[in-house]
């Protein structure tokens, strides 16, 4: 696949159909995230109304899914945001500076989604070995990010194995654990459906906010498809349907995992547990299950961690191919031909961001993604439309415009007011160090604005 950063490639390379989209979305969808953010949740909400959460982050994902499908079918093109934002807000001029921006930010939110990762191993690991203390478990998830450093310094052109065998495991283990608590389903919808309400007050909302927060956590990836465009057979149709399908078969999966954990579990035992699928699998069947679905989900999660980290150094490496990210990230390896500056950076940043707990981690990739991405997609779709060209023909459009870019975007605005102060504050300084770090470039290198007449 030959793709540049104009967005023309090669019509010979689309092979992917639907279905193969799909999948590649769920397993973007679906890695260790549900296995560790159910207590987050329940404590977020006191332990009430948790489907709630799970509704509302499926709707938030369904509506920003919408944006997605409607600039992705527009600009097929593998890299999807950083086009978007670059022809929406003008590719000569502030475009760069927003397309710079989606890279900046993949750089820093990266390690953040790697650690969260190492974190939940070492979570799970400490189910089967309870003498390891903090800094144990720590030193434990930082060992996880370098280990994988290590085994990707080689040369590797696919993962296609490795992806298979997580999608296999996660989607047994869900299955699993739905079969297991499948009689308690419907008492615990019941008990979530006509249970006592809690006081609608401000307390509460915010609430609701930090767990849809980590709720859409564990959806993200539904726009996987939007990053691999060039592959895909008409992805006018193929994005669209891909994202939609893609959402609503995860959302079904993780309501009732949660039903069936809520109906077997205690709401207060789930709301302390650090290792919850073993918790559960122990009340369900028995300690020798709790033990294979632990190993499981360590498989899983060092197996995740193996694959965004592949996955996500490549993507500054290719930019600064093509002049448009920092020279030192284009560096290759003199004899295995791999990017290993960029490897080497981001594993460094993610044993980092280990120190950080994973409820921080999830907040701060979110918080981030929606700053400086999510936001401005929604104002690029309008953007886009209003000055519809031959090159950014809207071949979908969301029904009934604008009613889900407008869910969209008060629903990333929720969660950015519900993270709280810290991590909005964070996030913003993350925001204005990219762009004092795009002027610093751009000026370097005579561009825009500071390009010579």
């Amino acid at each position: 696949m030959q793709v540049n950063l104009t967005g023309t490639e090669d019509d010979s390379g689309r092979r992917m159909g639907i279905f193969g989209a799909c999948t590649s979305n769920m397993l973007n969808m679906i890695g260790v995230g549900p296995f560790l953010s159910i207590p987050l949740i329940l404590v977020a909400v006191h332990g009430s109304k948790v489907l709630l959460a799970w509704i509302l982050g499926a709707a938030i994902s369904l509506c920003d899914g919408f944006v997605w499908a409607e600039l992705g079918s527009a600009m097929p093109y593998s890299g999807g945001p950083y086009f978007y934002l670059r022809h929406a807000f003008g590719a000569q001029s502030y475009g760069k500076a927003a397309s710079f921006l989606v890279l900046w930010s993949s750089v820093l939110t990266a390690p953040l989604l790697i650690a969260s990762g190492a974190v939940g191993f070492s979570q799970y690991f400490h189910y089967l070995w309870p003498v390891l203390n903090d800094a144990g478990l720590c030193a434990l998830a930082m060992a996880v990010c370098l280990i994988n450093v290590v085994l990707l310094y080689r040369k590797i052109t696919t993962i296609g194995a490795i992806s298979i065998g997580l999608w296999i495991l996660v989607i047994g283990t869900i299955v699993w654990i739905i079969v297991g608590g499948a009689e308690h389903i419907p008492s615990a919808l019941r008990g979530q459906i006509s249970g006592g309400y809690p006081v609608m007050d401000g307390a509460f909302w915010k609430g609701v906010g930090v767990a849809t927060l980590i709720a859409v956590y564990d959806y993200a990836g539904y726009y996987n498809v939007c990053l691999i465009g060039g592959e895909l057979k008409r992805p006018e149709r193929t994005i669209p349907y891909s994202i939609i399908i893609s959402i609503l078969l995860v959302a079904i999966l993780y309501i009732a995992m949660n039903l069936a954990i809520l109906g077997v579990l205690p709401v207060q035992q789930s709301m302390h547990s650090s290792a919850i699928v073993a918790d559960y699998m122990q009340a369900a069947y028995s300690v020798q299950s709790a033990r294979v679905a632990d190993v499981l989900i360590l498989v899983a999660s060092f197996a995740s961690v193996f694959a965004i980290l592949l996955g996500f150094s490549r993507i500054p490496f290719a930019a600064a191919k093509q002049g448009e990210f920092f020279s030192v990230f284009a560096k290759v390896h003199p004899t295995k031909g791999f990017p290993h500056i960029s490897l080497i950076i981001l594993g460094v940043l993610s044993a980092c961001a280990c120190m950080l707990s994973l409820s921080t981690l999830i907040s701060l990739v979110i918080v981030i993604q929606t700053m400086v991405q999510f936001l401005a997609q929604c104002v690029a779709v309008v953007l886009l439309r209003r000055r519809q060209t031959e090159e950014n023909n809207l071949t979908f459009r969301m029904p009934p415009y604008p009613l889900q870019k407008k869910i969209a975007f008060m629903g990333w605005l929720l969660i950015l007011i519900s993270s709280g102060i810290r991590n909005i504050l964070f996030a913003f300084a993350i925001t204005l160090a990219g762009v004092a770090a795009f002027l610093y470039k751009s000026r370097q290198e005579q561009r825009w604005p500071f390009e010579t007449l």
